[in-house]
């Protein structure tokens, strides 16, 4: 019998196939326009614009499996401030979404004017401060280490894992049966 060994993967591939079906729905084929929203059309357009769904058209009655599909219609959610100004720049985001994918899979642009919700940025906690003792303890555990960049960030994880609260385990008491 074989034993099945398990390594580290990227998050990615276990999301993707998770994502999926909610993006087949919207009739993206993968995550990599919304994911490269802001490097598409800039971060000032894309704080105000996402996209929602692509609008593929039939595929005419007698056309080779093999052929490309006809161009998508891409509707984009865009705060009402900013619709007249992604409308002017349409001809340029179609351009720049077919460049990262390689062929002609944009068409046109279709706005919906609605609030656009951003997941706000997670706030790393910061680095606590330690007791001076603990510090000197420190200070003298990484002292061996030459390389300026390694001992920086050694001390950071030691600044961390020694000024975190300590997590243990409750103590389980076990019921007495009496006999």
């Amino acid at each position: 019998m074989s034993i099945k060994r398990r390594s580290a993967r990227p998050f990615a591939d276990l999301v993707g196939p998770a994502l999926a079906d909610a993006l087949k729905a919207r009739g993206f084929a993968t995550a990599d326009i919304i994911g490269h929203w802001p490097d598409i059309v800039g971060a000032r357009l894309s704080a105000h614009s996402l996209p929602v769904k692509m609008q593929w058209p039939p595929r005419p009655k007698g056309e080779a499996s093999d052929a490309a599909p006809a161009a998508a219609t891409l509707i984009l959610r865009v705060e009402s401030a900013f619709a007249l100004e992604v409308e002017m720049s349409a001809g340029q985001i179609i351009e720049r979404i077919n460049a990262v994918f390689g062929w002609r899979c944009v068409g046109k642009l279709r706005l919906k004017q609605g609030p656009v919700d951003h997941p706000a940025p997670r706030q790393r906690p910061g680095i606590p401060d330690l007791p001076p003792e603990a510090s000197r303890q420190l200070a003298d555990d990484l002292s061996g280490i030459e390389n300026p960049s390694l001992r920086e960030a050694l001390e950071r994880l030691g600044r961390q894992v020694r000024g975190s609260p300590r997590r243990t385990k409750p103590a389980t008491v076990k019921p007495v049966t009496p006999t």
